[in-house]
């Protein structure tokens, strides 16, 4: 018997001046301390666009038409509890202005700097990919 799969859709935050939003896990969640891409687990009936643009607002006080939403790429890591999929979308526009909804700390890092943010193992080989779309 495999491991159940996670589906969480996650989306990296690409300001004017080209840097990505990051934000830090709070203590007491999983992975506590790491730095993520924003976004969280598409919940039984909903696309993962619908659940994104559900966590930005509730994480970031913002709103991202889903035509502003572009599938970049995917991560697929395996846990010890559960197996990860984790389609991760670009964003360039959005309404309202990022403002941290639920304690975490958030940051705006240029590409070529994401390798000095310690991440999850599924969000690790990103980094690169970021890198060379900016």
């Amino acid at each position: 018997m495999g491991l159940d799969i996670l589906l969480v859709a996650a989306c990296a935050l690409i300001d004017a001046d080209g840097r990505v939003l990051l934000a830090k896990r709070p203590p007491g969640r999983p992975l506590a301390g790491l730095w993520e891409f924003p976004g969280g687990k598409v919940e039984k009936g909903e696309t993962p666009e619908a659940a994104l643009i559900r966590e930005l607002e509730e994480e970031l006080a913002i709103v991202v038409p889903q035509m502003c939403l572009a599938p970049f790429t995917f991560a697929s890591h395996t846990y010890e509890a559960f197996h990860l999929l984790m389609p991760l979308y670009v964003s360039r526009k959005w309404q309202g202005e990022v403002r941290p909804q639920q304690g975490q700390e958030i940051t705006w890092v240029r590409a070529n700097r994401l390798v000095d943010y310690a991440m999850p193992p599924a969000d690790e080989p990103l980094k690169a990919m970021l890198r060379d779309l900016l």
